[in-house]
C-alpha cells in the first residue's frame, strides 16, 4: 500500500495508475475476444492498443521525471526512443515478411525477448535499489529473474530446433535427468540465498541468472520436434509469469495483469494440447517422444503397399462427391498452399459439393496453426470443424482429402504399443475414399509409418501440395466445364 500511496500522491501518478488500469482492462477484453476466430482480429487490435497506451504512458513518466531532474539521465530517454523505433521496425518487418510456416519460430523468438526483458527489469530493480530490497521485492524480482532466464535460453533452443538448425536438431544430452535436477537445485539454492542474504544481492543475482539460463538449455534440448507446440505454449506461460513477477517487483499494474493473463492462458493451452496428444504434460516436458520401445514395436511397419493416383483421378472423385472433408496439416503450411485449398473448396461448393475442414488441435507446429492459415485464405469460420465435431461426420463423407497431415491421422493411435498410442486422431480412414497429398514417403514427427497410407480405401498423390492442388483445380474446372 505504501508504494501505491506514493504513486497516487501526484496528479501525474494518478493519471499513470488509471492509464495502466485501462490498458490492463483492454488486455482482458482482447483476450476474451480471441476465443472466437470471428472476433480474434478485433481482440488482437484492442490488446495492441492497450500495450501502446501503456508504453506511451511509461515514456511520458520517464520524460517528465527527466525534465524535473534536469535531464540527469537523458541518455535513458534517448535509448528508450531508439528501442521503441527498433522494436517497431522489427515488429512490422516480421509481420510482413515471416512466412506462416515460420510463425512458430517467431513466437519462440518473441518468448525469448519477453523472458529476457522481464529478467532484466527484475535484475535492475534489485541491483539499482538505493536501499536494501524488502523481502517482497527480493521474492518477486528473484522469481522474475529465474523464470525469465529459463524462458530466454529455452525459447532460443526451441526456435532453433523448429528452424531446423542441424546443430540443435542433432544435439543430445546424456543423463538429461541428472543435468535437469542439478540445475534446478542450483537455481533454487541461489534464489533462496538471494532472499536470505540481501547484502550479497549482486552475487546471488548473478548466480541465479547463470544457473537459470543453463537450466533453460538442458530443459529444452532433450525434447523432440513433435512436442515443440506444447513446449512453445509452456515457455509462453513462463514468459507471462516472469512479466507478472517483474510487474509486482516494480508495482506496475499493466505488467501484472498482462503477465498473469499470458501465464494463465499458456498453462491452460498447454494442458489442452497435452490432452489432445493424450500425453501427460510432465511426460512431454521430460522429452523423448517416440521412445525406443514404441519404435521397436512398430519396426516391421504396416502391411500392404501405397496406391498412387493422379490429379485427374482425384478431380473425378471430388466432382462426383456429395460431401468432401479437407484435412490440412503442416505439409499444407510448408507448401503455402492454403489459398489453393480454399480455391478448390469454393470451386466444389459452386458445383454443389458440401465442404468442411477438419481441424486437429495439434496439427502444424503451434496451437491454432491451421485456423490461422485457413483464415488467411478467407475460408469461412463455420467450415472449420474441430476434432470432436468432425469425427462423427467422416463415415458420411465420400472423400477425405488429407493435405500434409501425418501423425494426427494415424490409425496406429487406436492400439497400444506405438509412440502415438492413445492420441486422439481424426478418423479419416472411416471416409468412403481417402486421398492423401504428401511430398514424399517420409515418416511424421513420431518416427513411424502412417497406417492410413496402406488402407485399401486410401490413394496417394505425391508431390508439392501447392502444385498438386493446382493440378487438381485445373482438372476439376475441365470436368465441370
Amino acid at each position: 500500500m505504501g508504494a501505491l500511496s506514493e504513486i497516487l500522491s501526484t496528479p501525474l501518478g494518478v493519471i499513470e495508475w488509471f492509464v495502466y488500469l485501462l490498458a490492463a482492462v483492454m488486455f482482458v477484453i482482447g483476450l476474451h475476444l480471441m476465443n472466437s476466430p470471428k472476433t480474434a482480429r478485433k481482440g488482437n487490435l484492442i490488446s495492441a492498443a492497450g500495450m501502446v497506451m501503456a508504453c506511451v504512458m511509461a515514456f511520458i513518466v520517464l520524460f517528465v521525471g527527466e525534465i524535473g531532474n534536469g535531464f540527469q539521465h537523458g541518455v535513458a530517454v534517448v535509448l528508450l526512443i531508439a528501442g521503441i523505433a527498433i522494436g517497431a521496425i522489427v515488429g512490422v518487418w516480421s509481420a510482413k515478411k515471416v512466412k506462416m510456416t515460420d510463425m512458430p519460430q517467431l513466437v519462440s523468438v518473441f518468448n525469448t525477448v519477453g523472458g529476457g526483458a522481464a529478467a532484466l527489469v527484475a535484475l535492475n530493480d534489485i541491483l539499482n535499489s538505493s536501499d536494501t530490497p524488502t523481502i517482497v521485492v527480493l521474492i518477486t524480482a528473484g522469481l522474475g529473474i529465474m523464470i525469465g532466464s529459463v524462458t530466454f535460453t529455452g525459447s532460443l533452443v526451441a526456435a532453433g530446433k523448429l528452424q531446423g538448425i542441424k546443430f540443435l536438431r542433432k544435439l543430445t544430452l546424456p543423463a538429461k535427468g541428472v543435468w535437469n535436477i542439478a540445475f534446478i537445485a542450483l537455481t533454487v539454492i541461489a534464489f533462496v540465498m538471494l532472499c536470505v542474504q540481501p547484502g550479497n544481492a549482486v552475487l546471488w543475482c548473478i548466480l541465479t541468472t547463470v544457473f537459470a539460463l543453463a537450466y533453460g538449455l538442458v530443459f529444452v534440448i532433450p525434447i523432440g520436434g513433435a512436442d515443440m507446440p506444447v513446449v512453445i505454449s509452456v515457455l509462453n506461460a513462463c514468459t507471462g509469469t516472469a512479466v507478472a513477477m517483474s510487474g509486482l517487483a516494480i508495482n506496475n499494474i499493466a505488467l501484472i495483469v498482462a503477465g498473469a493473463l499470458v501465464g494463465a492462458a499458456g498453462v491452460t493451452l498447454s494442458l489442452a494440447m497435452s490432452k489432445a496428444m493424450n500425453r501427460p504434460l510432465m511426460s512431454v516436458l521430460a522429452g523423448g517422444f517416440g521412445g525406443a520401445s514404441g519404435a521397436a514395436a512398430d519396426a516391421s511397419g504396416p502391411e500392404g503397399t501405397m496406391k498412387e493416383t493422379t490429379a485427374d483421378d482425384v478431380a473425378v472423385q471430388l466432382v462426383y462427391a456429395d460431401k468432401v472433408i479437407f484435412v490440412p496439416g503442416f505439409g499444407l503450411a510448408q507448401a503455402q498452399a492454403q489459398r489453393e485449398l480454399a480455391d478448390l473448396g469454393e470451386l466444389l461448393k459452386g458445383h454443389g459439393v458440401e465442404i468442411e475442414y477438419a481441424i486437429h488441435p495439434v496439427a502444424g507446429r503451434m496451437p491454432g496453426h491451421m485456423n490461422v492459415l485457413l483464415a488467411e485464405a478467407n475460408v469461412p469460420y463455420e467450415e472449420l470443424v474441430d476434432l470432436d465435431d468432425i469425427n462423427p461426420q467422416f463415415p458420411t463423407a465420400n472423400v477425405a482429402l488429407v493435405v500434409g497431415a501425418n501423425d494426427v491421422t494415424n490409425p496406429a493411435a487406436r492400439r497400444p504399443g506405438t509412440p502415438v498410442s492413445g492420441m486422439p486422431i481424426l478418423d479419416v480412414d472411416k471416409a468412403q475414399n481417402v486421398v492423401v497429398m504428401k511430398r514424399g514417403r517420409g515418416k511424421g514427427y513420431a518416427g513411424i509409418e502412417n497406417e492410413l497410407y496402406f488402407e485399401p480405401n486410401t490413394q496417394m498423390l505425391f508431390g508439392d501440395a501447392k502444385a498438386g492442388l493446382q493440378a487438381v483445380i485445373a482438372a476439376v474446372k475441365e470436368l465441370i466445364a
